[in-house]
């Protein structure tokens, strides 16, 4: 590596640690702020405490990434450019994608790094924050009369060989919505399924409304013996509500080749709103990491304008979250038209990287 790539890597390097440190910080800083009280009331240990928000450090990490790759190439290119060092480099024949290698460089590890701490780190890191979580705080806040939230998109595997697909999970009224309950024998061949729009809970059992009950032959799936509608039936189903919030899937919590295990063993179920939720998660773990790339293309040329220099290095700043910004924004469009079923699942999840490096070639050759 040449003397001037190691110096700018360096500096780069310097500042991205920096960056994750600081947004660590602030993180802890307000969650702590936030449920203070919580701890206080139960008297939460410290170690307890500490185990939590270290859990959280390898997902803050995957979160904040792309934003601090581009506030750390933003601030080393930004002095450069400040100190007539980038138009020193430019008149000594030195091209736009050899000044950028290192950053370039860089944002292709921290990509490859955030893929594997997203992989093999955050997944172990989310379950052991939501059992501290679950065990410390939420149980406290139940006990206080507080209502958890709705729950969308849940399913998991029952008792019985049932597969749960539920659109919305109301704890505190104890109702779900878009219902669909997938039998299966030993074989994991389809033996019935349930679909409700509505479903209550008695105190004993679920009353079902507005229901189908359709049987399957074994052999052929394609084939159903029987098919009954309903508009309200109570089924001998042995989850009970408190059952459904412990076996509630968290995606978070899962790998790329766990998650593509769990949908194709649900492929069958025809929870199409469920699956097509999963698949876009699916697509997200591995179109996400590659936000640290793309938005350094978009935001490099910013730095390496040499026409205007005067304040440049606190401008970029302002630069590096406006694109920050609106990069997580986009990435949210695309994930909620995915799940909404407006985009398929693989488009989705890539419609913020897309279109974000095609911007940022779009600026390169534009600029340079």
């Amino acid at each position: 590596m040449r003397i001037l790539d190691r110096h700018i890597a360096l500096n780069i390097i310097r500042i991205f640690i920096a960056t994750i440190l600081l947004f660590s910080f602030l993180y802890i800083l307000i969650d702590a702020a936030a449920h203070l009280d919580d701890f206080i009331s139960n008297k939460v240990p410290g170690i307890t405490i500490l185990n939590y928000y270290a859990s959280f450090f390898p997902v803050i990490f995957v979160q904040t990434s792309p934003i601090a790759c581009l506030l750390a190439v933003l601030f080393t290119y930004s002095a450069l450019n400040n100190n007539n060092e980038i138009l020193a480099l430019r008149a000594s024949g030195l091209d736009y994608w050899k000044i950028t290698r290192p950053a370039i460089i860089f944002g292709l590890v921290v990509t490859s790094m955030v893929f594997m701490v997203n992989e093999r780190l955050a997944p172990h890191a989310a379950l052991l924050a939501q059992e501290i979580k679950k065990d410390k705080i939420e149980t406290k806040a139940a006990v206080r009369g507080e209502k958890p939230k709705p729950i969308k998109y849940l399913f998991f595997y029952g008792l019985d060989n049932k597969l749960f697909f539920i659109d919305e999970y109301d704890p505190s009224a104890k109702t779900m919505t878009g219902i669909t309950i997938v039998g299966q024998d030993a074989l994991q061949r389809m033996t019935d399924k349930i679909t409700a729009f509505r479903a209550a809970w008695t105190g004993e059992n679920w009353k079902f409304f507005n229901c189908q009950v359709a049987h399957y032959n074994p052999i052929d799936q394609s084939l159903m013996d029987d098919v009954q509608f309903f508009k309200d039936k109570t089924f001998d189903i042995h989850e009970s509500p408190e059952d459904l919030l412990k076996q509630r899937l968290n995606v978070t919590s899962m790998n790329i080749m766990q998650l593509k295990a769990y949908i194709k063993r649900f492929k069958a179920s025809g929870a199409v709103a469920a699956l097509n939720s999963l698949k876009v998660d699916l697509h997200q773990k591995i179109a996400y990491p590659f936000a640290c790339i793309v938005i350094i293309f978009v935001g490099m040329p910013f730095a390496l304008v040499t026409g205007r220099r005067k304040g440049l290095t606190f401008a970029s700043i302002g630069i590096a979250l406006a694109i920050g910004f609106l990069f997580y924004v986009v990435n949210a469009v695309g994930l909620a038209l995915g799940k909404g079923g407006a985009l398929p699942p693989i488009m989705a999840a890539w419609f913020a990287p897309a279109l974000f490096g095609a911007a940022g070639f779009y600026l390169i050759r534009k600029l340079f």
